[in-house]
């Protein structure tokens, strides 16, 4: 109920619906769109009332690495799945060098497949000042589409 909690008391605060049901995709961006004149318009009714079904989706959304030792190398595993009819393209932007971080990938079109996207972190202190010995890294790596701009949160704290 969106009235009462799982203990069966009224709720303080609204319930947040999951992006997914709102019909909308967690950080991104959409594209202007531009016309291409090579593909046609979609005549099949059950694909031409799925309209959503177009892009990418990151699995899993985004990357949490947790405590990293500083001098260390770490990387994680993110998949780019496409879940659209057609192949799409994409590109990342890389992460500037004074993050520490660097995507690594295959470039090329993605036919109704997913691709791993390999985001590998050194873990570095920048800046001077003490902090408490950990410093928060926290960034949004960008990755391009033809529909939209992906936003892939990278966060770690480095000791």
């Amino acid at each position: 109920s969106l009235l009462l909690n799982a203990a069966g008391q009224p709720r303080k605060e609204k319930v947040r619906l999951p992006s997914s049901l709102q019909g909308r995709k967690p950080n991104s961006i959409p594209n202007k769109k531009i016309e291409d004149p090579v593909a046609g318009k979609v005549k099949t009714s059950s694909l031409a009332t799925r309209q959503h079904l177009s892009g990418f989706h990151l699995i899993p959304s985004r990357v949490m690495l947790g405590v990293l030792k500083e001098g260390c190398t770490y990387a994680a595993t993110v998949i780019l799945k496409n879940v659209g009819v057609n192949f799409s393209r994409f590109r990342v932007k890389q992460p500037p060098p004074h993050t520490g971080l660097k995507v690594m990938y295959t470039p090329g079109p993605v036919a109704g497949l997913q691709v791993e996207l390999e985001i590998e972190i050194f873990a570095m202190v920048i800046g001077g000042e003490d902090k408490g010995g950990v410093e928060e890294i926290s960034h949004d790596i960008e990755i391009l589409t033809e529909t939209e701009t992906i936003l892939l949160p990278v966060r770690a704290n480095i000791l």
